[in-house]
């Protein structure tokens, strides 16, 4: 039964080719091609696809509307990531409290948002902040404040990033709050013995024991960052403000389905799955070597 192994890793090993490996090898194959147009490109044979090299690639570096929409996105990120994991590292803490009372009850109510789709959670927040239709909207000016439009300007970036907000907190609270469980009850124990409050417990304890669960939350919230796409897609019909480049993969989608250039596509989304993986194994990378060096004697 030497073979047994391998029939258990086949289904596995299969769907990953299918599914995973062939389409990034195609996507590689198309980006280093492109079409070739001749005369009037009509008729049979007026348009070929011939090989281009890295043609694509120097066209998606030097273009300005990809580089203005990761500088967004960058900004969006610098709102979404940290206040979405402050945010649940002070839920779990609270959660994990003594005192907390109807603790499941409130898990389940940080976590739901979380199963919302991202498209229904867009419309939502979308119907919320239009200042026509909006509740809010209708209470401030009843109460003679001022009505903000949150689809316009500035504050654009903090109506799209309360929406990760609300729908990636009970998610990374999860995370933390199951490795809060997982520490052994004689330290809470030898804490509670040596007169530390909660917040020092919580300051000086659990937040170090849990760092690796931080360190993941913030890997999984950097990928979901550069790969924003449904939410200001879905809000894009209800302002103006939002164009049709707003994020990278926005980018990759007009040129592949508006534009029909799916060569220009393929190589645009070669670089961000790049970047991404870059970003991600730096991180990581540089996680593992200050925790090696906190660790060294």
């Amino acid at each position: 039964m030497r073979g047994a192994p391998y029939a258990f890793l086949l289904p596995a090993v299969t769907l990953f080719a299918l599914f995973f490996a062939l389409p990034i090898g195609y996507a590689l194959y198309l980006s280093l091609r492109k079409v070739e147009v001749k005369g009037l490109g009509l008729g049979k044979g007026a348009r070929s696809e011939v090989w281009a090299g890295f043609a694509n690639y120097r066209d998606a570096l030097s273009d300005s509307e990809l580089l203005a929409s990761a500088g967004r996105v960058l900004g969006y990120g610098a709102i979404v990531v940290p206040c979405m994991l402050g945010l649940a590292l002070v839920l779990a803490l609270m959660l994990d409290a003594e005192r907390t009372r109807l603790s499941g009850f409130s898990r389940l109510a940080i976590f739901l948002p979380y199963a919302v789709p991202g498209v229904i959670a867009a419309l939502m927040w979308g119907f919320l902040y239009l200042p026509d239709v909006s509740p809010f909207s209708y209470l401030l000016g009843r109460a003679g404040l001022p009505q903000p439009d949150l689809l316009d300007g500035g504050p654009l970036f903090v109506a799209l990033a309360n929406i990760a907000l609300w729908g990636g907190t009970g998610f990374n609270m999860i995370v933390i709050y199951t490795s809060l469980r997982s520490i052994p009850a004689e330290i809470h124990e030898a804490a509670r013995l040596d007169g530390a409050s909660q917040l020092q417990t919580a300051l000086r304890i659990k937040i170090p024991i849990v760092a690796p669960s931080l360190v993941l939350t913030f890997f999984f919230s950097i990928i979901a960052t550069l790969q924003v796409f449904s939410e200001p897609t879905t809000l894009k019909p209800l302002t103006n403000s939002l164009s049709t480049t707003w994020s990278p993969l926005m980018k990759v989608y007009q040129d592949a389905f508006v534009k029909n250039d799916i060569h220009s596509a393929a190589a645009t989304s070669v670089v961000i799955a790049v970047v991404t993986l870059a970003l991600s194994f730096g991180f990581l990378k540089t996680v593992g070597s200050r925790s090696n060096q906190g660790e060294t004697p």
